[in-house]
């Protein structure tokens, strides 16, 4: 994660940002935090999720901020229609808890993480140039925790013994499956190595080819994935 303000890309560009909140007093604030940075730029903003879903098809933005708490389009239903018709732009959930359920439809729809409102600027600024870096900004631990304290909307361990079936599982290694299974129980790189004995940089090439194979967008859907497919269960 760059929380230094260097440039994440080779070609020195700005992280694009678009806002989208319906308070105009929090945009401003934002506006104020992110345009103070030389390696960020706010192209546009939004007050509703409808509004955001055409920005985003006009602007192209690296990183759409979303709160989800809005009157009409939501920010879960704009959410999944950005990623559905702007795959390249990665989507930060806003929310006000940590075991939020809009945190979690958020995750479901694609989003590539959450974050408190009322996150330190250092935190949101790192949470955005790690976002448009390509990685995900949700803590393995705290995503377990958002997917066991919401087990009640995954498929029910009583429909079935195994896992359910998706035919991308196939596509994977027996020891990709391993890796995936330690995704989804909530731990770091660091700790699946440790716990397969295998080299961190094993573990992180691993991963990468997961989410490759099983077209997936980065580790949080990952663990979403494991869950789903009952490759792992709540506890």
């Amino acid at each position: 994660m760059n929380l230094e303000g260097e440039p994440v890309r080779p070609d020195g560009r700005p992280i694009t940002v678009l806002l989208v909140d319906d308070e105009p007093l929090l945009r401003m604030a934002f506006t104020m935090v992110l345009d103070a940075q030389s390696d960020m730029r706010v192209v546009g903003e939004a007050g509703d999720g409808a509004e955001a879903v055409r920005l985003t098809g006009t602007l192209q933005p690296d990183v759409v901020l979303m709160d989800v708490r809005m009157p009409g389009t939501d920010g879960i239903e704009a959410t999944d229609r950005i990623i559905a018709s702007c795959p390249q732009s990665r989507v930060l959930i806003l929310t006000t808890f940590d075991l939020d359920e809009y945190a979690f439809a958020g995750l479901k729809a694609g989003a590539s993480g959450f974050l408190l409102k009322n996150a330190l600027p250092e935190e949101l600024l790192g949470a955005i140039r790690a976002v448009a870096g390509g990685d995900a900004v949700v803590a393995p631990r705290i995503t377990r925790r958002l997917l066991e304290h919401f087990a009640h909307q995954l498929p029910s361990p009583a429909t079935t013994e195994g896992p359910a079936t998706d035919e991308r599982l196939a596509r994977l290694t027996a020891r990709e499956r391993e890796v995936l299974v330690e995704v989804g129980r909530g731990l770091s790189n660091t700790e699946i190595a440790a716990g397969l004995h295998l080299a961190e940089a094993t573990v992180k090439t691993h991963l990468s080819r997961i989410l490759v194979k099983l077209e997936l967008r980065d580790r949080v859907q990952a663990v979403v994935f494991a869950y789903e497919t009952r490759l792992v269960r709540p506890a």
